[in-house]
Order: C-alpha cells, then sequence, then structure tokens
C-alpha cells in the first residue's frame, strides 16, 4: 500500500472502527476513499451508480486504524441488483461506529441525504457530513452548509480530487472512535481477493467503453487467475450480459469492442498488481444473473 500523506491524531489512546461513506451515487465516495488509501482500491468513473458493493479500506494512522467502508449510492428501483445494493448500504450503517455522509456541492441536498441523516440521527451513532468539490469555489450553483443540520452537527467542506480538508474531516472522525488495538494488520488495505479487485477493474473499464444502459447489464467475473508464470500473470475473465442481442454490442465488429475493453482494462490490472498481464476476455450470456440473489452474492456484490 502507498504511504498516506495524512496525519491523524498522535497522542493519547490507539482507536480503531468501522467508517462508512454514504450518500447517493456520484457523491464522491469512491473518489474520497481512493484519496484516503492513497490507492485504486475503489472504481470510479463518470457514469452514476458504479459501486455496486461495500469496499472495506484500510486506513493506518499513528494512533488510529480506520476501516473505511465505500458503500454504493442509495437510490431507488425495483430490480433485484438494487434491492442487494441498498441493503449493502443499511449493513454499513448498521455496522459502523462512525458515519460520513457525502453531498456533491454541485448536485445538492436531495432525498436520499434526507434518508440517510433520518437513519444516522436514528442511529445514535456520530457522523460528519462532508461537502465534496472544495476546489470549485467559484461554481456558482455550489450548494453549502447542508441544510437542516443541527448547530450540534458537524460539517466539512473537503474535495477528494486535491485533499483539501480531508485532514480536518479525519480529525473529526477519529476522536469518535472505540479505544482499541488495530483490528487488521496494517499491511492489508482490504479484505477483497485480489481477483475480484481484478474483475473490477473491468467492469471499469466496461462503463468507460460502452455507451447508454449496458453496462449496468453487465458484471465481470475472473475464472482464472494464475500468478505462476515468472513474467506476467494471467488472468481469464467472463463479461456476463443478459442477452444475446447484448453480446453482439460487447463483441462489436471483429470483435473489436470487447477487445478494447481488454486492453484498457489490463493496464489498469498491471498498475494495480505491479506485473505484466495476460488478459483474455469471454463475453457470456448469463440471463439468469441480475435475478437470482445467490447469483449476485457469489459475484461478490454484497
Amino acid at each position: 500500500m502507498a504511504e498516506t500523506r495524512f496525519g491523524g491524531a498522535s497522542e493519547g489512546p490507539h482507536r480503531a472502527g468501522f467508517v462508512a461513506l454514504l450518500g447517493p451515487p456520484n457523491a464522491g465516495k469512491s473518489t474520497l476513499l481512493n484519496r484516503l488509501l492513497g490507492e485504486k482500491l475503489a472504481i470510479v468513473t463518470a457514469k452514476p451508480q458504479t459501486t455496486r458493493s461495500r469496499i472495506l479500506g484500510i486506513l493506518n494512522l499513528p494512533h488510529a486504524q480506520l476501516l473505511l467502508h465505500d458503500t454504493p449510492g442509495l437510490h431507488d428501483g425495483g430490480s433485484r441488483l438494487n434491492s442487494v445494493m441498498n441493503e449493502s448500504v443499511a449493513e454499513a450503517l448498521r455496522d459502523c461506529d462512525v458515519g460520513i455522509l457525502l453531498m456533491d456541492r454541485a448536485r445538492g441536498w436531495t432525498a436520499i441525504h434526507d434518508r440517510l441523516l433520518a437513519d444516522l440521527r436514528a442511529s445514535g451513532k456520530p457522523f460528519v457530513v462532508a461537502g465534496t468539490k472544495m476546489d470549485l469555489r467559484d461554481h456558482s450553483d455550489l450548494v453549502w452548509p447542508p441544510p437542516g443540520l443541527s448547530p450540534s452537527e458537524r460539517w466539512i467542506s473537503i474535495s477528494g480530487l486535491t485533499g483539501e480538508g480531508v485532514s480536518a474531516l479525519l480529525e473529526a472522525v477519529v476522536v469518535h472512535l472505540p479505544e482499541s488495538p488495530p483490528l487488521y494488520p496494517e499491511e492489508e488495505f482490504t479484505d477483497r481477493p485480489v481477483r475480484w479487485l481484478c474483475a473490477e477493474l473491468i467492469r471499469e473499464a466496461v462503463f468507460e467503453c460502452l455507451d447508454q444502459e449496458l453496462p449496468y447489464a453487465m458484471a465481470a467475473e475472473v475464472i482464472r487467475f494464475d500468478e505462476t508464470g515468472p513474467k506476467r500473470v494471467v488472468i481469464h475473465a467472463n463479461l456476463l450480459v443478459g442477452r444475446e442481442s447484448q453480446k453482439r454490442i460487447v463483441v462489436g465488429a471483429g470483435g473489436r469492442t470487447v477487445k478494447g475493453i481488454g486492453m484498457r482494462a489490463r493496464k489498469s490490472i498491471e498498475t494495480l498488481l505491479g506485473t505484466g498481464v495476460y488478459l483474455e476476455l469471454f463475453v457470456k450470456v448469463d440471463p439468469k444473473w441480475l435475478k437470482s440473489a445467490r447469483r449476485i452474492h457469489e459475484l461478490g456484490y454484497r
């Protein structure tokens, strides 16, 4: 893991606990997680609802260990996948010691924020409201401070892009963590297996290479991960789609589209692994994956 630039509490007892990053889609949760860790753990795209899973990132400070749960954006939707994603948000809020409710200041406060704020208040757990995009100081439509907070409820302006305000956010969170020794070894930075992280980077490439709604109907599943070779890791992965017509779009004329997805994903995976990668993608029709809670959990979306 890259060394973090952030300090944190340097005196007093060691603290450790779970911190839930909460908010609607595209609030900046994954960008903040990656900024804090100094690593690209969560995938980030311009499209909303890219994050599907609760992802644990482990941040070690001099006298604190923050177990950061990035969560999918809470949203309305009736599909099985949407239900699983919203359930993971509820679990993160229920299990956390401290909550961070993120608001994109260029988008403003929404009904989703009201719901999450009510849940945080009902839980009785400490929380901080973080307004993202502090770097856009001259943006005429910025909404800040957040409406509806009581004088005792803390809000901080941050930029996940530049890191401004993030140290103050950490200080506000650490003081509310329980006194505890580290809960994970210091050399770990997530509880997710490497092959799942590789599948997420493949899915990120899908979002970047395909338009409209198709990426939301797709999943990536690593079926072979062989690191026994001397020079490169060999990865085979399935791109799952629901219909044959979708498969034709993903493959593209002469296989050009799937080849472009593979080239983009391979570069990201090589950066993650720090070694060469041979990546082969197969487009597979699996109409059940979006409808089966069991299959969704098998793919790591929990």
